[in-house]
């Protein structure tokens, strides 16, 4: 640990007056202009709109505050349901949309083993940027049903993760696992993409802040006294604060019903009907 002196404490105050500030949502207005990044090729929003024309019921998988549901509540299908699994967004959710009529369980795929819904019981599932089970939205969705997911890819920021010495978490997250896993489960995918682009913070003080949504990206024991040194240098740094971002994207269904034959009759054996006697 670096002597605080070397520095001045107040840097250093700042930054931990920062990473402890409460997390609430995942409303990142707070540092437009601060950061800068690129978008995926797709658009995730516009997709959603698309799938929820024809939808009845919709399920939004970790919905973080509400914010996604919210920016979509002219076009939101008559029946929406949504899942979050951190506490400290769960009053944060149910505050936002439950006026909308729309109420918000608690749940983690991570922890939970079944979704809080009847089988076949739902049109869409949405799950963007949260872990999810294929087999359980199988089952919760109706035949056609549509799930549209885009993920954080498990390499993420490992560029910036490597300078405090931490490997990424889920290395194992990619494109190609996660399609795997939702074919297996019966769905049928129909886009598939994935990409990567940069981002970039203004300074150190706007990285720490940022950070304090997404610590899985820093070592477990992370804390800015701990890990002043490496703070340090990217503050010293005479090149941007320009780290990698990844995504992928996965629309999916489950096979549509088979209509039935136009002639419903048709292979069947009809009887003759018995000779009437008339007395």
């Amino acid at each position: 640990m670096i002597d605080a002196d070397q520095w001045g404490s107040a840097r250093l105050d700042t930054w931990c007056s920062l990473w402890n500030e409460p997390v609430r949502g995942w409303d990142f207005s707070e540092f437009e202009g601060r950061v800068e990044e690129s978008e995926p090729p797709w658009s995730y929003e516009e997709i959603v709109r698309h799938a929820f024309e024809r939808a009845g019921s919709a399920l939004d998988i970790g919905t973080g505050g509400g914010e996604f549901l919210l920016r979509l509540q002219d076009q939101l299908p008559i029946e929406v349901h949504a899942t979050e699994g951190w506490e400290r967004n769960l009053d944060v959710a149910r505050r936002a949309l439950e006026p909308l009529g729309i109420e918000v369980r608690e749940y983690d795929a991570e922890e939970h083993d079944r979704l809080p819904y009847p089988d076949r019981s739902l049109d869409v599932v949405l799950a963007r940027h949260e872990a999810c089970c294929a087999k359980e939205v199988v089952r919760v969705l109706r035949d056609g049903g549509w799930f549209i997911t885009q993920q954080v890819d498990g390499r993420n920021l490992a560029d910036l993760s490597a300078h405090f010495g931490a490997e990424p978490r889920y290395p194992d997250v990619t494109l190609e696992w996660f399609r795997a896993e939702v074919e297996r489960a019966g769905l049928i995918v129909e886009q598939a993409e994935e990409w990567s682009g940069p981002i970039r913070f203004d300074s150190v003080d706007t990285l720490v802040s940022y950070l304090r949504y997404m610590p899985w990206h820093l070592p477990k024991d992370f804390s800015v006294e701990a890990y002043a040194q490496e703070l340090i240098a990217l503050d010293e740094r005479v090149e941007p604060l320009e780290f990698t971002e990844r995504r992928f994207l996965i629309v999916a269904h489950l096979p549509e019903p088979e209509p039935p034959p136009a002639d419903p009759f048709t292979g069947r054996q009809i009887r003759p009907a018995a000779s009437r006697i008339v007395l």
